[in-house]
């Protein structure tokens, strides 16, 4: 007969998950709209008041290119500031436990973060990038890959010097959307090569929705196999074909326990276009209709993992009632359908029942609950030619 207890059939997967929010930061970067620094700082305060204890707010890089993120010094100094740590202890909140990251692409924006940090408003981590795919990798960064990492070496050591993490993002793991198709043995590869040099942790990258559930299971088994710390692997999706919960799901069953996504799925390239004025961005586009490009859905993602009955710590209605704000402050209907529909109630919604149901029973002589004929048997006798060989 087959095991019908899940965990037996995928016993790497796990039943408690951290989940990090990167709304203020990858979310809003593919806006052409500067969102204020007061709704910046709002939904990544809520965020963390719901239960986020992995956030990503701001990149350091230049604010020519990428003019959404001018407002990085002041989000971090809220994030450092005595009310914002009194607002957390107020709330049970152990501010301790709360991770900033800062994206920090080049050297440049390392020496930033570290700069940040001596001041006492610098993040607890930061960020760079590689893809295994050169093209994609130039086009982010402006380096050919060897240079890069002789870069990312440098810069992990001044991190850890400044007491700095630096996690290690392997992109372009399931493809490229310059290059097309890329070899999954890169990525594991790559993620040997960050760990030597010093990386914390390590995220695994789906930048243009290329992943497919069986490869997304066969790289992280892969991963596992060699790298089993689980720890340091985080798992990020990028949703363009409605496919991402099941990524998510093929990720969970190979064990991985750390996941991010934006709320609403908002994200995708730095903007080109802010406001009312063309800006540099990272360049053209890789996507034909920038409306179905983001990561995957936070409050999907979410309702998906608790409805599992896998530990995540959040606050899932409080999560829900951000994501309906987020709309509000974008200005159109995002991608999220839990903000919607809501959660699956084992209480149902009683307020859709037909009245009269108990009456017709009692008249019918059914007892509350019935739900054969009576004279029928306990249980079903299926016909010979149906039955398990």
């Amino acid at each position: 007969m087959t095991d019908h207890d899940y965990w037996s059939i995928f016993p790497r997967m796990p039943k408690k998950v951290t989940l990090g929010d990167i709304t203020v930061r990858d979310g809003f970067q593919h806006l052409e709209k500067f969102v204020s620094t007061r709704a910046k700082i709002f939904y990544a305060e809520e965020m963390i008041f719901a239960g986020c204890r992995n956030i990503e707010v701001t990149n350091l890089g230049s604010a020519y290119l990428m003019p959404q993120f001018s407002d990085a010094e002041e989000i971090l100094g809220y994030l450092r500031s005595d009310r914002f740590r009194k607002k957390c202890e107020k709330r049970g909140i152990d501010y301790n436990d709360i991770c900033i990251t800062a994206v920090t692409i080049r050297e440049k924006a390392v020496d930033r973060a570290i700069e940040l940090s001596r001041q006492g408003i610098g993040p607890d981590r930061c960020l760079m990038m590689v893809s295994t795919e050169e093209e994609h990798h130039f086009a982010n960064s402006g380096t050919t890959l060897p240079v890069y990492w002789k870069e990312a070496e440098r810069c992990i050591q001044k991190c850890r010097d400044a007491g700095l993490k630096m996690c290690g993002t392997v992109s372009t793991i399931w493809g490229s959307p310059i290059a097309g198709a890329t070899d999954m043995k890169d990525a594991v590869e790559f993620t040997k090569r960050f760990l030597e040099i010093g990386a914390s942790d390590i995220e695994h990258a789906d930048h243009d929705g290329s992943a497919s559930a069986p490869d997304v299971y066969r790289y992280f088994s892969m991963v596992l196999d060699d790298i089993p710390d689980t720890s340091v692997h985080i798992a990020h999706f990028h949703e363009t074909k409605r496919v991402a919960s099941a990524s998510v799901l093929a990720a969970l069953h190979a064990g991985i326990t750390h996941f991010e996504g934006t709320l609403g799925g908002l994200g995708g390239q730095p903007a080109n276009f802010l406001d009312d004025c063309p800006v540099p961005g990272t360049g053209d586009y890789y996507y034909k209709d920038p409306r179905y490009v983001g990561l995957t859905c936070l409050e999907d993602m979410l309702v998906q993992i608790d409805e599992m009955g896998i530990e995540h710590g959040y606050d899932v209605d409080r999560v829900l009632w951000l994501g309906r704000q987020l709309e509000r402050t974008v200005g159109h209907r995002l991608r999220s359908e839990a903000v919607i529909n809501g959660r699956t109630l084992k209480e149902g919604h009683l307020q859709f029942a037909r009245p009269g149901l108990g009456k017709l029973k009692a008249r019918m002589d059914e007892t509350p609950g019935q739900k054969l004929p009576g004279e029928w048997k306990d249980e079903a006798v299926l016909p010979e030619r149906l039955r398990p060989a």
